[in-house]
């Protein structure tokens, strides 16, 4: 409103009509300004119960086989509420406009809906979801499913959206819990990243800490341990070669010695799914050239003048790396 005062009557007493879109001076009854422009919201929405709250339908979305723009004739609750004969009109209207759908529109139908459910387990976050309907969608326009097995297309998607996004989701893990061969699912998802030229950069060691330690509890100063000890593992060029998997958990066991926080080999083996072997070969490479037995000795040592000061036996933590040797 443009206007502050009648031009009649000089009076500052005015009404605003947002819906007929004008405003009166209360004093005369002077209509002082008309057809005013609505800024507001575009409420075209309407339901049997009024006008609904929503400005226009749900947003398209990759992760559904029409984009979220298709139609759909009814609803199977409808039509025990309908006569027979238009019971029978209606499953037979349905019938065709499911008929009616391409050969692509069927395939993104059941593989995106496989899509959400693997999405589920995995628990992947809507953003990542989307973007591997995003790939996968892509694939199927390019003809890279055929002859190949719809779930690992489908996993191989949500891996590579995992990894552009630096979701630390390793292909061991993704495989064991979608019960999906680890060589195919590789396989595939290389073949796909190819062709659609998709560059992934290799994920790091450090992209793994936080979720580790969040599943063996560690506290925040053995998280932030573990990252200093590959950040010097990085220098010494410790990590060319192996695997990211492996250099976390071995790191996190280095560092769960110098906070004192004591986890088994066993225990970040079974949480991070690598063997013992791995964790205590990579331990022993980390102890070897980072020179980081004094580090721990220094660490307990700190930690038996605290516990004897406190009154406790300063003998009492278990020597945890005499475990390695037996």
């Amino acid at each position: 409103m443009s206007v502050v005062s009648c031009p009649d009557c000089k009076s500052t007493n005015l009404n605003v009509d947002r819906t007929k879109g004008e405003v009166t001076c209360n004093t005369c009854g002077l209509i002082v300004e008309e057809d005013m422009i609505d800024a507001g919201q575009e409420w075209r929405e309407f339901s049997g119960e009024g006008q609904d709250g929503r400005r226009a339908g749900a947003p398209s979305s990759y992760a559904k086989h029409d984009m979220g723009t298709g139609t759909e004739v009814g609803s199977s609750s409808e039509v025990y509420s309908l006569s027979v004969q238009d019971r029978r009109k209606f499953l037979r209207l349905r019938k065709w406009h499911n008929r009616s759908s391409t050969s692509l529109e069927r395939n993104l139908k059941y593989a995106l809906a496989d899509l959400k459910r693997i999405s589920s387990l995995l628990n992947i976050p809507p953003a990542i979801e989307e973007e591997a309907a995003r790939i996968y969608r892509q694939a199927v326009e390019r003809g890279l499913v055929r002859g190949r097995s719809m779930e690992c297309v489908v996993v191989g998607a949500i891996y590579i959206a995992a990894r552009l996004f630096n979701l630390p989701r390793s292909l061991n893990e993704v495989c064991q819990i979608t019960n999906n061969n680890k060589r195919d699912v590789g396989k595939t998802y290389r073949f796909i990243a190819r062709e659609l030229g998709i560059r992934m950069l290799p994920s790091g060691p450090g992209d793994y800490i936080p979720k580790f330690a969040n599943k063996l509890g560690f506290s925040a100063e053995t998280q932030t341990q573990a990252q200093k000890i590959l950040e010097i593992a990085k220098d010494s060029e410790l990590t060319s070669g192996r695997g990211p998997t492996g250099l976390a958990a071995a790191s996190l066991y280095v560092a769960s010695l110098i906070t004192g926080e004591k986890r088994t080999q066993r225990e970040i083996a079974d949480v991070v799914g690598v063997t013992e072997v791995t964790i205590r070969n990579r331990y022993k490479e980390m102890i070897d050239r980072l020179d980081l037995d004094k580090l721990i000795e220094a660490a307990k040592e700190k930690r038996a003048e605290e516990r004897k000061k406190m009154g406790k036996n300063p003998d009492e933590e278990e020597e945890e790396e005499l475990r390695i040797q037996e």
